[in-house]
């Protein structure tokens, strides 16, 4: 039997950190906000962001390429271009294999 995934939503996410420390909603939903525009904000200068205890948010580089368009099987040419990447800390490793 599988188990169905549920995605968390931020709402969910400020609705938690407001019930656990006595905010309304509002307020929890802009304290989750804020976190992401300081991420957001970070990569696109690309600088790194670092959550001890969670992980390591970081701006990767990668090259122009050739790919094969499935289609058509026309080789097409696919920018460079930069992505955020996620490396988990140890602990979210630890606490995710127990």
């Amino acid at each position: 039997m599988t188990r169905r995934r549920r995605m968390t939503t931020t709402n969910e996410i400020a609705d938690k950190i407001a019930g656990e420390h006595s905010l309304t909603k509002a307020q929890g939903k802009a304290i989750v906000e804020a976190v992401i525009a300081s991420i957001t904000q970070a990569a696109i200068a690309g600088n790194e962001t670092s959550l001890p205890g969670f992980g390591k948010f970081k701006v990767k580089a990668t090259p122009e390429r050739e790919a094969r368009n499935p289609a058509a099987g026309a080789t097409i040419k696919v920018a460079a271009a930069r992505k955020l990447a996620f490396t988990p800390a140890k602990a979210l490793k630890d606490a995710l294999n127990k």
